[in-house]
């Protein structure tokens, strides 16, 4: 929903790099972003330009919740570093989805507002072969003493294994470092046929597991609610709550990833991406009993897109980011952490 330009939600690919070859990344498939180029070939920044560039994009946005993607973000950890307590502090609530390949910087943990999400391909034989080097060992060693979110992707391979699901939430509850555990189901682009993909009745199974697990294991941060819309997911980005609250924005700071995160043209009858399905659950929740929040906000996104489109005719089009050798360069020691807002996200 843009709300006279504001997008509630941002997300930004803040590099192009990542150390890691998982097949099946959607963020470096052809289609990704919708064009000629690719996110490998797409330019991208680094130090100070990553910084101001990243700030200008959010401060044009102005979004409430800001999740930094690649690529792995801790490819530019130094920027990271400088750029985490600048967003906190204007009431930003951060989250950075990584790969933890390296070693989370100290601190982030203790940040009120920051959440460091970690991406794990299911139990050790499976995930160590498809995202070395970021091994079981390397993730144990990278978290040791910060606080973070397992998310997990499931696939119908992981489906097929009985108590797969139930050893993978057991191993990872029981490290003191993981805070949240999330499972979304892999979410394939249309006509794609991989043996990834889930069928119907292995959704309802999954669906049914996690049901079951989220009563024994109180980091699996699930509710039900949530959980029973995987059943009955979007059938189109116009449904999609998340994709119509979100924006995507590329490595160079400017390109736009479209219709949601996945890029391309997702399969949205078989979408599983578990923030899809939070705000989804919201959309359901009916006030005073009858009136649907979903309904709301259609209405709403309606006046706020016209808004938009108004004051975007009478803008000057924003210029890109300076690029990196017009600008200092990073040092590689960050400076001294600002206070984070204590307003509530």
């Amino acid at each position: 929903m843009i709300l006279a330009g504001r997008a509630p939600s941002l997300s930004i690919e803040i590099t192009r790099e990542c150390p890691l070859r998982c097949p099946g990344c959607y963020a470096y498939e052809d289609n990704h972003l919708g064009g000629t180029e690719t996110l490998r070939t797409l330019s991208d920044f680094k130090g100070e330009a990553l910084i101001q560039g990243v700030l200008e994009v959010v401060d044009r946005y102005k979004p409430l919740h800001l999740s930094i993607v690649g690529g792995d973000p801790l490819v530019r950890y130094r920027e990271l570093e400088v750029l985490a307590p600048l967003l906190i502090d204007r009431g930003i609530h951060v989250q950075v989805v990584t790969s933890a390949f390296r070693r989370i910087p100290a601190g982030w943990g203790s940040l009120e507002h920051m959440n460091v999400s970690v991406s794990i391909d299911g139990l050790q034989p499976e995930h160590d072969v498809r995202r070395k080097p970021a091994t079981y060992d390397r993730i144990l060693k990278s978290i040791h003493g910060e606080k973070i979110t397992v998310h997990c992707t499931v696939t119908a391979q992981m489906v097929d294994r009985p108590g797969y699901l139930e050893e993978f939430v057991r191993f990872w509850a029981a490290q003191p470092e993981v805070e949240k555990i999330w499972f979304s189901l892999f979410t394939p682009q249309i006509g794609a046929d991989l043996p990834e993909i889930l069928s119907p009745a292995q959704r309802v199974k999954v669906v049914h597991e996690l049901m079951e697990l989220r009563e024994r294991y109180s980091k699996l941060d699930l509710p039900r609610s949530v959980l029973q819309q995987f059943l009955k997911p979007p059938s189109s980005p116009d449904e999609c709550i998340f994709a119509q609250t979100t924006e995507t924005i590329s490595a160079d700071l400017k390109t736009r990833i479209t219709p949601c995160q996945f890029g391309g043209e997702p399969d949205c009858s078989q979408c599983g991406c578990v923030a899809s399905m939070g705000l989804a659950a919201i959309g359901d929740y009916k006030l005073a009993g009858f009136i649907p929040v979903g309904k709301i906000f259609t209405a709403s996104n309606a006046i706020g897109k016209a808004l938009a489109r108004r004051r975007a005719k009478n803008e000057p089009p924003v210029p890109p980011p300076t690029r990196p050798s017009e600008l200092v360069t990073l040092s590689a020691s960050a400076p001294e952490r600002v206070p984070a807002t204590t307003g509530k996200q």
